[in-house]
């Protein structure tokens, strides 16, 4: 019996062995695209004489999230409008006509555990989603492949018109006695003709949140909640290169810092040594690389600054500034990589990749806090786990990884706009604070909001409430969640453990400091080094980026308190010398040893935060932090939580 038991884990053994050199050598490195190249199905809209005077449902905006909200729609037994002013020639916006064809991945905690190989990978949400994603190539799509699926699934839909080419769309606004609403669309057809078209509730699934700002609809700019009302991040034009074969696709994999899979390539840092014509707009960042099936690539990492969204010929401005750029950047890459050095120019797309503008204000307004402390929400009906990307806002500026969440939960409440009911906003534009925004803006948590909308309307009809009350109704926000998880949404908590930096006695500190965006934790939310030296320098730093933001409050360049320190960067920060440089930038006078009684006095530090500082001569950047977050909250009465 033991002789079996001992035969039989051997053979276990070597069927693991096995499983595993065949896992290496056909998985892990066999970078063969079988993938066909496709024609592109053409886009046919409904007739004008087709067309309804009156929808259940109107989406505005074929961007991904759109066409899930207006699919989403649909199967809850609703007509749908979907329509488009964009002079677009396939769904898919961003994805397709940007070019934006690597996937930013939403994956449910525990994607890196080490035999998560062993089956396919867990996305959150799922739904509409994953129903598109089973139909593309991998990590990188092909664009027509990925506008064909769009196309087919919307083509498909029974009780759902498409609206392509429409020269401009209007909400029709409406004020009864209950307050503003939005009663269907005011369109400017291809043709030049005008119409108006009712619905009982319209989704804005435009980029910019256009329809809800027409509306009335109340809202941020760009880092506006943070203080910065001139800063938006970096905007993108993907270019693309023809020649790729099979042997210059894994010559590209083989590089130093690159990784590689069948249809994408990510690293190349050495790219950002690219010198631009004009600095001020142009720059270069590591190489995101998405295969095509035709022999081509694209390439996400021109990043383009100074180009207000909303502005129409600032965007053309940028898209013909990009177009300029990228011959030569293709030059640079030729001379700079070998593997590269046989591949042609093959244009730009033809839509910027804009990360960010408008910022609606909601019923529930996503925060920092909401995504560092992973909360769910009873009314979540979609979850984020993408790390919080802050692309660059200058060319003289970086940007960073401010965290890296497990999972956290998206409020219905996100969704439904003050001020204007019968309106729904989905995508990059909901009512989230700018920080979380980069997490919450990537397509896939998109499409679950927009697939959740599309349910919401349908419950909100058949309980004779406005959108605004079902938002209120714990009840019918549970429904809500039950109707999408029958209807192929995962909506499910994950498990995992809290992060360590919660327990930390600064976490109050941190969730100020990272809230003002001073500090980041990266991908491992090890980089606060909450426990780490601080010194003057840095304290300044954080200081000053404090007071860019409220000049009238400090009027004091706080560096101006360590001109007489001797190399700033390399001394310890002692107490007194940060509630000096505190007080000093709020223009004050007091001699240094009596700064930080100043400070107490006034109640702009509290005594427990004093407490908790083991060494006065030598501050961490955990204790710094709980004194930022003291003087935020007394001083300029912001609280985070």
């Amino acid at each position: 019996m033991q002789r079996l038991a001992i035969i039989g884990f051997i053979i276990f053994l070597l069927a693991v062995i096995w499983t595993g050199v065949w896992y290496w050598k056909k998985v892990r490195h066999d970078f063969n695209n079988p993938n066909p190249k496709q024609s592109l199905l053409n886009v046919e809209s409904v007739s004008v004489s087709n067309l309804a005077d009156h929808y259940d449902v109107i989406v505005t905006g074929t961007d991904p999230e759109g066409i899930a909200a207006a699919l989403s729609a649909a199967r809850n037994g609703q007509t749908v409008l979907l329509a488009d002013d964009r002079d677009r020639t396939m769904l898919g916006g961003l994805m397709t006509e940007g070019g934006l064809n690597t996937i930013d991945f939403n994956y449910a905690p525990g994607k890196k555990t080490l035999f998560n190989f062993l089956g396919k990978p867990d996305i959150l949400n799922k739904g509409i989603f994953q129903e598109w994603y089973s139909q593309v190539e991998g990590t990188s799509f092909d664009v027509v492949s990925a506008a064909n699926a769009f196309y087919r699934m919307v083509n498909r839909q029974q009780g759902l018109d498409l609206l392509m080419n429409v020269q401009s769309m209007k909400p029709i606004v409406k004020q009864p006695p209950s307050g503003k609403v939005v009663a269907g669309i005011s369109f400017v057809l291809a043709d030049g003709n005008q119409r108006e078209i009712g619905a009982k509730a319209v989704i804005d699934a435009t980029q910019d949140a256009d329809i809800a700002a027409a509306a009335g609809v109340p809202y941020t700019m760009g880092r506006e909640d943070i203080g910065d009302r001139k800063s938006l991040m970096v905007a993108t034009l993907v270019f693309k290169l023809n020649g790729i074969t099979q042997e210059v696709w894994e010559e590209m994999g083989r590089h130093h810092d690159a990784r590689i899979d069948r249809m994408s390539i990510w690293g190349y840092h050495e790219a950002r040594e690219y010198k631009p014509t004009d600095p001020a707009k142009v720059k270069m960042r590591s190489l995101n690389i998405g295969r095509q099936n035709d022999g081509s690539v694209l390439i996400n990492s021109m990043q383009l600054f100074d180009i207000n969204p909303l502005d129409p010929e600032s965007v053309r401005r940028g898209i013909e500034i990009g177009q300029q750029e990228a011959p030569l950047i293709v030059e640079f890459l030729k001379k700079r990589f070998p593997a590269f050095k046989n591949v042609t120019y093959g244009g730009t797309a033809s839509e910027l990749y804009i990360r960010e503008s408008r910022h609606i204000k909601g019923e529930y307004r996503l925060t920092l806090a909401d995504v560092m402390e992973n909360r769910d929400h009873p009314d979540a009906i979609a979850y984020g786990s993408y790390a919080i990307d802050i692309q660059s806002t200058s060319s003289g500026q970086i940007g960073t990884i401010l965290m890296n969440p497990e999972q956290y939960g998206i409020p219905f409440g996100s969704l439904v706009p003050l001020e204007v009911d019968r309106l729904l906003v989905v995508g990059r534009s909901a009512s989230f604070d700018t920080l979380p925004h980069g997490s919450a803006r990537v397509i896939p948590v998109g499409m679950a909001t927009g697939e959740a909308a599309g349910a919401a309307i349908k419950l909100a009809e058949e309980n004779h409430i406005s959108l605004r009350e079902l938002s209120r109704s714990d009840r019918l926000m549970k429904e809500l969640r039950a109707r999408l998880t029958k209807q192929g949404m995962d909506l499910s908590m994950k498990h995992f453990n809290s992060p360590p930096y919660m327990t930390h006695k600064a976490y109050k500190g941190l969730l100020a400091a990272a809230s003002l965006n001073l500090t980041s934790g990266s991908y491992s939310n090890k980089e606060w080094d909450l426990d780490g030296a601080s010194n003057p320098q840095r304290f300044v730093n954080m200081m000053r980026q404090i007071r860019s933001k409220h000049p009238e409050q400090f009027p004091v360049d706080p560096v101006e308190a360590i001109r007489g320190i001797d190399e700033p960067r390399n001394q310890p920060l002692t107490l007194h010398e940060a509630a000096y440089i505190i007080f000093h930038a709020t223009g004050h006078t007091a001699p240094e040893n009596k700064a930080l009684d100043e400070l107490h006095k006034l109640g702009w530090v509290e005594e427990k935060t004093l407490e908790k500082i083991d060494n006065p001569d030598s501050l961490t950047n955990g204790e710094v932090f709980m004194l930022v977050r003291d003087l935020i909250d007394y001083y300029l009465n912001i609280r985070y939580k």
